[in-house]
């Protein structure tokens, strides 16, 4: 099956390969309760997320979304689970901006990016619900959290490049900062945002290589405020994939049980194609 990378997709004109990408779980059931005089001897069951990448790698889909989860397991530990496990499938690792640092982030994916080939990408959380963002000890408000992604992806970006890098912002400042080799020889994540705010939309003009909308959200409005950039777009369902690819749409995002039934659709669509 032949699919677009990110890297030869076209940045605005034509219509490119759609591209579908797999919502992995981010919580494991619980064991179940057993009476005491009962042995379970069954294997646990605690990486559903490795599980159904491989089963998405295994199936051709072209890349997986860890997604940010306030009460579930953190997504870029998950994401360096899913890459070991896989071989062709890109990985992207939502997380909130208030979780680390920016260097921090940026090293910890930097060694993720030079052991998984390149294969990482980022989904910054950055609209967070209020009581969501304070029980992660975030009490950020209003455009100011856009500001800060800003400069966390200004300086992630600065010091991933090599140094010396200096900043001084509102959020942030590095003095003399910056990676050398072998750290700053692996691309830089694929950075995925999502917004329809006019903070939103300009923080992806600047940082974004995709940007994401929910189902529903008018296109037709948005599209033309973020020109250049690739776009994608959550399902609930199959149903809607050749209207919002007649759109411009590449980027698919399904979470669903049945990996392998999802990639047969690729397998059709792309001999159909």
């Amino acid at each position: 099956m032949t699919v677009l990378s990110p890297e030869t997709a076209p940045r605005g004109g034509g219509r490119a390969a759609a591209r579908f990408h797999i919502v992995l779980p981010t919580r494991s059931t619980a064991a179940p309760e057993l009476p005491a005089f009962v042995t379970d001897v069954r294997p646990a069951l605690t990486d559903p997320a490795g599980r159904t990448a491989v089963a998405a790698d295994l199936a051709g889909l072209a890349g997986a979304l860890v997604p940010f989860d306030p009460g579930g397991q953190e997504s870029l530990t998950v994401a360096a689970n899913v890459l070991r496990r896989t071989r062709h499938l890109r990985v992207v690792a939502g997380f909130h901006t208030a979780a680390a640092t920016p260097v921090y982030a940026a090293k910890l994916s930097a060694s993720l990016q030079r052991f998984a080939a390149g294969r990482l990408g980022w989904r910054l959380a950055v609209d967070l619900d209020p009581a969501a963002a304070r029980a992660q000890g975030d009490f950020l408000t209003g455009p100011d959290r856009y500001a800060r992604a800003g400069e966390f992806l200004t300086v992630a970006k600065g010091v991933w490049h090599g140094g010396p890098f200096e900043f001084r912002g509102d959020f942030y400042e590095v003095a003399a900062g910056g990676f050398g080799p072998p750290l700053s020889a692996p691309p830089f994540p694929e950075v995925q945002l999502s917004g329809t705010s006019p903070e939103a939309l300009a923080l992806s003009r600047r940082h974004a290589d995709v940007h994401v909308f929910a189902e529903g959200d008018d296109l037709d409005s948005l599209l033309p405020e973020l020109p250049g950039l690739r776009y994608g777009v959550h399902l609930a369902s199959l149903d809607h994939v050749e209207e919002y690819a007649g759109r411009g749409v590449t980027e698919f995002f399904l979470q669903t049980e049945d990996v392998y039934h999802l990639g047969e659709h690729v397998k059709e669509r792309t001999v159909a194609g």
